[in-house]
Parts: structure tokens; sequence; C-alpha cells
């Protein structure tokens, strides 16, 4: 799959920016603030409706402009062109796909994979466990659409029984009690599909990790990947052990009003040489690790769904060492298109350079091929 071109309207500092590709590696260059990161929002907005960095597209409109447009046109078996437009008045977005608008994001997930490597992802490595949770549900979706409605109806479930537990607080009326029942049946249910998921999916994509491993930093560590479910449960009875967690949890879920149990609440254990990467990591393992996530997630989205995903990395060459960002570089010759950030080209030696490749320099609104 390849992404032509682009157009950003009113799009953050952007006021009518026009690009245009090459299908292997483009290098979109300039100083602070001269919107190389916007560039590969718009990108991403196209991929999936949504913005990698901001929780409301309001955010993303120019100052004192009434909304932003963004124009995408992708290539593969077929031509797909692909608009978005946001209205400041109406607080809505709208989605067109071959002039044809698409009202959910559930149907556009999954069209245009894409895969997105920036300084945030250390949260992956550092952060909490719903931040790998994130991670790891946002692959699985783009690949299965299954999945992704199956994730989206335990959220509904999730909703639905943390208000009624918060009825039954004050209030523990057997009708009550019996629908608390249904929803626990349903949330087992779902969740149960989930961790399966999970399963296949972790047992699936840890010889992408490896494999993007070794080729990074050679085969003198070795990475693991573990779910850690239900209590870090390993049995057989799967179901069985689902229920008897929550009935133990009962008083306790009544008296806070929250779901205790289920795969909200699970893990992925990131580890090299069999110990912990969140405990026992320095930081260029950390590093390395987010950077092996991704190569890893692009590979696996290219065999499972059978295309090539875009891929776009926001600046991390100044984070890394030079014999980490000299295997990355060479890595990058891998992949299909992708989408690389700088502030500088000037003392980036190590960056295998080619002739199919594009140099976009932005700056102050101008935009030179180099």
């Amino acid at each position: 799959m390849i992404l032509s071109s682009i157009n950003l309207k009113n799009f953050r500092s952007h006021k009518d920016t026009y690009l245009n590709f090459s299908d292997k590696l483009n290098f979109i260059i300039g100083g602070n603030g001269q919107g190389k990161t916007t560039v590969l929002e718009g990108i991403y907005y196209l991929c999936t409706s949504k913005s990698n960095n901001s929780k409301t597209d309001i955010e993303a409109v120019s100052f004192n402009e009434a909304g932003f447009e963004l124009n995408g046109i992708f290539n593969d078996l077929t031509e797909s062109k692909v608009r978005i437009f946001y209205s400041v008045a109406d607080n809505k977005k709208y989605y067109f796909k071959d002039a044809k608008l698409i009202s959910r994001s559930t149907d556009i997930i999954g069209i245009f994979p894409v895969v997105i490597l920036t300084p945030s992802d250390h949260s992956i490595t550092q952060g909490s466990p719903a931040e790998r949770r994130k991670f790891v549900d946002s692959v699985i979706s783009q690949a299965s659409e299954n999945y992704l409605k199956t994730l989206l109806d335990y959220s509904k479930t999730l909703r639905q029984r943390s208000s009624l537990l918060f009825q039954l607080k004050d209030n523990r009326k057997k009708n009550l009690l019996d629908e608390l029942d249904a929803w626990t049946e349903k949330l087992i249910e779902s969740g149960l599909s989930i961790i399966n998921y999970r399963l296949n999916f972790v047992a699936n994509f840890i010889k992408f990790i490896t494999a993007s491993y070794n080729i990074i930093m050679g085969n003198d560590e070795v990475p693991g990947l573990r779910y850690s479910y239900l209590g870090n449960y390993e049995g057989c009875e799967l179901k069985e052990e689902f229920a008897r967690l929550i009935e133990l949890k009962r008083d306790e879920e009544l008296r806070r009003s929250s779901n205790l149990v289920g795969p909200h609440r699970d893990d992925f254990i990131l580890e090299i040489n069999n110990l912990s990467l969140k405990t026992f990591g320095s930081q260029g393992q950390h590093k390395t690790f987010q950077v092996v996530l991704r190569f890893a997630e692009f590979f696996y989205l290219k065999e499972v769904m059978g295309v090539v995903p875009l891929f776009l990395l926001d600046d991390i060459f100044g984070e890394l060492d030079t014999k980490r960002s000299q295997r990355i570089s060479g890595y990058l010759r891998e992949l299909g298109q992708a989408f690389i950030t700088m502030t500088d080209f000037t003392n980036l030696t190590f960056i295998q350079r080619n002739e199919n490749d594009r140099y976009i320099n932005l700056n102050s609104g101008a935009v030179v091929y180099g």
C-alpha cells in the first residue's frame, strides 16, 4: 500500500500544504515548529480517522479557522481517495472514501494499516499496564475486525456493569442483583474471547519481536513477551476461574462500584534475558524495545493482513546511539513506504541514502524537495 500524496488545509500550522511522496523512504526535514510531526499526524488521520496525539479534533484546527480538511490518495491494487473534513461549528468530522461517507470509525480501522513510532512510545515499556494493553489492542484491532467489535462490546459491558454496581451500593434489590448476574455472564463471555485473542496474538507476535531485536541488537540478548491475565492464571478451565474470581471479588466490587476482574486489568510483561524490562532495563534497552515493538507490529500486520502498512517514525534517531541508528537505518530498507521526520540531515551520515528516497524540507510554510 502506498500513500501518493496528502493535502493539509487549516490543519495546525499548515494552511494549505500539498506533499507528494516516494514509494520508498520519505525524509521530512525541518526545524522545530515547521509542521513535520503534523504531517505524520495527518497521515495517521487518513488511515484511522483519528489523531495519534490529541484527544479532540478541534485541537488540530488552525487558529481562528472554521475547520480543517485532509485529502490523500492511496494506491494498492486500485486507487483510493480519502477526504476528512472537520467542522468547528458542528463539532463533527466527516470521513469520505472515494466520495462515499463512512460514518463509523470501526469501518475504517484496518482498511489502510499504519504503524507509528513516536517519542511517546516510552509509555509502552515504562508506563502502566493500560499503555501495554492499548498497544496490543491497537495491533490486533487493525488485523481483526471481530476483535475490535468484541473489544467495543466488552467496554460497553464494563460501563453498564459499573453503573449497576453503583446503584447496588445503596440498594440491594433482587431485580438489580439479577441484572448484575446477567451482565456478569456477558462480561465473562466477551472477556474470554478477548483473552483468547490475546493469547494467540502473543504466541504469534513473539517471533516478530525476536527477529527484529536480533537485527537491531544481534543475538547477545533474548527478548520476551508474556501475557499476565486473571491474576496470572495458567490453568485450563479459564471460564470457571474467571467466574470464581468475580465471585471472590463480589463484595469488594459492590463496595467500590468498580469492575475488578477481567482483561481490562491484565498486563503484558516485556523481558530481556527473562528479566522484566520495566524493572531492570536500561534506558537504551527501553528505547530499543520500543523501536523493536513497532517493527514487529509492521511485519506482523504485513503477514496477517497481506497488505504492506505505512510506517511513520517521528524524530527517533536523536535518542539512539550511532550503532543502533545504523542498524535501524538499514532495517528501514526492508519496509515498504516509510515517513521519517528529523530536524537536521547534516549530522546523520549513518542514514543509508537511495536515489528513490524523497527529501522534503519544510520551512515557514514552503516545501522544497531535495
